[in-house]
């Protein structure tokens, strides 16, 4: 059996755009078209492939077929550029949707990015996560790669290291005077708010456990964005872990460990001129800014 690469672009689009609608004003048809186009995709498979909820939501068989979408994607933009019809102003732009932690993302991800969007004709889609659910994007085909904290490779996907994040405790002067006026003890770290970035982060839970704090029952305040979160910290909302490579310098270090959070670079194992060059340029970031 062969499954149509335009029938599977089709469900590729609605994928991305949440909603039949949406996906037929991308692809320049009908809705009742793209009905079509994904009626005859699932007759031939004999597989539901998504749920038509708002945004559409894939089946496992539906993430198979967007996946291999991507990837036909993905070897045609190469072909093309190799034979030179992607040459110069006639460059076709292709879209490459990567997934990325929320403090890479706010740190150090975005400069290697505007270098190829310089330098390609590149699209990036970025989907931000926990360094430790990006992966899950790998698999379901969502992205094409992905800073991860994972260093077991993703079925189908290569994996390289590129460096360490590394967290210390850290306060605003006057919330670290009012909360620790004698030092970071387990009786003040009881009492103290945090901030959480989000209910899947665990920098704060595990540092606390470090210094033999349970955090159940600590105040904590939940703060989901990279840059606000340190804000809030600074502007004395709570106490929190902040990479070195956000943390000013007016905050008080509240001492403990520095946590230390291994990033490594994920993509698909295809032989992609365009998908290696995206990896270079960012491992090259990864190394003049993070730790070895």
């Amino acid at each position: 059996m062969i499954i149509d690469p335009e029938l599977a672009a089709t469900l590729a689009a609605v994928a991305d755009e949440g909603t039949l609608d949406a996906a037929s004003r991308r692809l320049r048809i009908t809705p009742s078209a793209v009905s079509q186009r994904l009626k005859t995709l699932e007759q031939q498979l004999g597989r539901i492939l998504f749920v038509r909820t708002k945004p559409a939501r894939l089946t496992e068989a539906g993430e198979a077929v967007v996946r291999l979408a991507r990837q036909v994607a993905l070897l045609e933009h190469d072909a093309l550029a190799g034979v030179g019809i992607d040459d110069g102003d006639r460059a076709r732009r292709i879209t490459v949707p990567l997934a990325v932690n929320a403090d890479s993302l706010a740190t150090w991800f975005l400069a290697p990015l505007a270098r190829l969007s310089a330098a390609h004709a590149i699209d990036f889609d970025l989907h931000r996560d926990d360094q430790n659910f990006t992966a899950r994007l790998l698999e379901s085909g969502t992205v094409m790669a992905a800073v991860t904290s994972e260093a077991r490779p993703v079925a189908g996907c290569s994996v390289a290291p590129l460096g360490v994040i590394e967290y210390r405790a850290v306060a605003a002067p006057d919330f670290a005077a009012r909360w620790f006026p004698d030092g970071a003890g387990e009786s003040a770290l009881s009492a103290a708010p945090f901030v959480d970035f989000d209910r899947r982060d665990t920098l704060q839970h595990d540092w606390l456990a470090a210094n033999g704090v349970a955090h159940q029952g600590v105040p904590r305040h939940f703060v989901p964005a990279s840059h606000d979160y340190a804000m809030a910290v600074e502007l004395g909302l709570g106490w929190g872990m902040l990479p070195l490579l956000q943390e000013s310098t007016g905050l008080i270090r509240l001492g403990g460990p520095a946590l230390r959070v291994e990033l490594y670079w994920q993509q698909w194992n295809l032989r992609s001129e365009l998908l290696d060059t995206i990896a270079a340029e960012i491992a090259a970031e990864a190394r003049r800014v993070l730790q070895p």
